[in-house]
């Protein structure tokens, strides 16, 4: 175990200790004690009702993050390398860039109904811009000497953008990737609190409305906890794609 990953779960366990503390025996309504909320936690997310929710929840967190991940680095590849198609996409880019994506909920409702297909909709489309604009920045700042070199060799194509351009903007795919993970979240749990029978965002949106502040304190900490798995699992990833772009 390395000194970053020791130092990351002694922060861990330092902030739950804060937190178990800090709430036990608490009689404030809006703070209840720790134990009672691992104890939701478990009971009804990882054993109980809720265990549907957090599926369908996942579920549609992975294919609207996949999308995103898909269509940004591939067009923002495109985009980037093809100076005409830069200029001419751009405005309408950042005009669209501007508009929040839950403010675009209403329209989703509209084009998709209530179903899957619009959560998902709203989550690839949060995700879409930064994982894009990250890949067209790394395009226009590829450095000279490797374009020229590509050139001169020849090489052009498929392969080129495989084995050249890819590896060259693969930090900055990858920094877009980790702004996306939590947009993505918030996204999951937009979406389902309008017009959503399932899903993360629908139970603590009943929650808060029916006053179980148990119940809405366990859904928070069980984002939380799929926020880091989330990065942890993205993490791993990059050090598998570290180890083979920069194999000896």
């Amino acid at each position: 175990m390395n000194r970053r990953t020791l130092l990351g779960l002694l922060g861990a366990v330092l902030a739950l200790a804060v937190w178990w503390a800090t709430s036990a025996g608490s009689t404030n309504v809006y703070y209840p004690p720790l134990p009672r909320v691992l104890d939701n936690l478990l009971e009804y997310w990882l054993g109980g009702a809720g265990t549907e929710h957090l599926l369908d929840s996942v579920r549609n967190l992975a294919v609207g993050l996949s999308i995103a991940v898909v269509l940004g680095i591939g067009l923002g590849m495109l985009v980037g390398q093809v100076r005409w198609l830069d200029r001419a996409v751009a405005p309408t880019f950042e005009f669209v860039r501007a508009i929040p994506a839950t403010a675009l909920i209403p329209f989703a409702m509209v084009l998709f109904g209530l179903g899957t297909s619009m959560k998902i909709f709203i989550i690839a489309l949060g995700c879409f811009f930064p994982v894009l604009l990250n890949v067209i920045d790394g395009c226009r700042q590829l450095p000279a000497t490797l374009l020229d070199t590509t050139r001169s060799f020849g090489i052009t194509g498929w392969f080129r953008q495989l084995h050249v351009i890819a590896p060259a903007i693969y930090p900055r795919a990858a920094a877009g990737i980790r702004i996306a993970i939590p947009l993505a979240l918030i996204l999951v749990v937009t979406s389902e609190m309008t017009g959503s029978r399932i899903g993360i965002g629908f139970v603590l949106w009943t929650a808060q409305t029916s006053f179980n502040v148990v119940a809405v304190w366990g859904a928070i900490l069980l984002l939380g906890i799929l926020g880091l798995l989330l990065n942890l699992l993205f993490g791993a990833v990059e050090r598998l794609t570290d180890r083979r772009y920069h194999r000896a």
